[in-house]
C-alpha cells in the first residue's frame, strides 16, 4: 500500500517509521526544512519531501495519484482541512485521514469536507475513559468499521450467566458474535452445544449499542 503522510512531527514520523516497517510503501512531506533535515535522520531519504503539502505541485511531486491513503497530521486544522479537500476533489484520494487538533472544529472534518476519518484525541480519549468505566473487566481489544463495532475480551468470572447454558441457548445480543474461546490457551471454535467454564476468555465482535448488554451477559448472577 502507498501511503503520504503530511507533517513531520512526532505524530507524522512514527507513523511513517510504523508503515515502512509493516511494509509498506511511504512518503511523508514536511514544510519546515529543520524538521524536514532532522526527520531524514530518521527515515530514508527518498521518504522525505521538504514542502508545502497543501501545494498540489508538492503533493504531484508525491506522486498523490498514486497514492492509496493520506493522512494529514500537521498541527493546524486549517492545513489540514485544505490538504484532505484537494486530495479527495482534486486527486481522488480513495482514504483520507486527518488529525483533529481543536475539538471544536471536529465538526468541519466530513465527508464534504473529502475527510474519511477525523482523528480528535481529546474525543478519543474521553470514549475510552467512559468505556473503561462503563465495561469494568471486559478489554475492548480493536475498534473496526470506524468505531462502530468493537472486538472485545471477557474472562469468565464463577457464576457468569455464560455458564448456564450452551452457547445456542444464551440469550446472545442483537449484533453480537462470539468469534473465538481460549481455554487453557488453546483457541477453541464457538459451537452451539458449547459448555463455557469459568476461566475462559470470550471474544467477540459487538456492535457499541450492544456493549453494555454483553457485558451484563458476561456478568454473575
Amino acid at each position: 500500500m502507498f501511503v503520504i503522510i503530511i507533517g513531520g512531527g512526532k505524530i507524522g514520523t512514527h507513523l511513517v517509521v510504523t508503515l515502512l516497517q509493516a511494509g509498506h510503501q511511504v512518503k511523508l512531506i514536511e514544510n519546515r526544512p529543520d524538521v524536514a533535515a532532522r526527520v531524514r535522520q530518521e527515515l530514508p531519504e527518498a521518504a522525505v519531501i521538504t514542502g508545502d503539502g497543501s501545494a498540489p505541485d508538492v503533493l504531484e511531486a508525491a506522486d498523490i495519484r498514486q497514492a492509496q491513503v493520506l493522512a494529514v497530521v500537521t498541527g493546524e486544522d486549517e492545513t489540514n482541512l485544505v490538504v484532505t479537500t484537494l486530495a479527495r476533489f482534486e486527486f481522488n484520494v480513495p482514504r483520507v485521514i486527518a488529525r483533529v487538533n481543536n475539538p471544536k472544529n471536529t465538526w468541519l472534518f466530513t465527508k464534504e469536507m473529502g475527510v474519511d476519518v477525523g482523528l480528535n484525541q481529546a474525543d478519543i480519549l474521553t470514549k475510552l475513559i467512559i468505556e473503561e468505566m462503563s465495561l469494568g473487566d471486559m478489554m475492548i481489544l480493536l475498534k473496526l468499521r470506524r468505531g462502530e463495532y468493537s472486538l472485545v475480551e471477557e474472562k469468565l468470572p464463577p457464576d457468569s450467566r455464560f455458564l448456564q447454558a450452551p452457547l445456542k441457548d444464551l440469550p446472545i445480543p442483537e449484533a453480537c458474535v462470539i468469534a473465538a474461546v481460549i481455554r487453557q490457551g488453546k483457541v477453541l471454535a464457538p459451537r452451539g452445544d458449547m459448555l463455557f467454564e469459568v476461566g475462559d476468555e470470550i471474544l467477540a465482535v459487538v456492535s457499541n449499542e450492544f456493549l453494555l448488554s454483553l457485558k451484563q451477559l458476561f456478568a454473575p448472577v
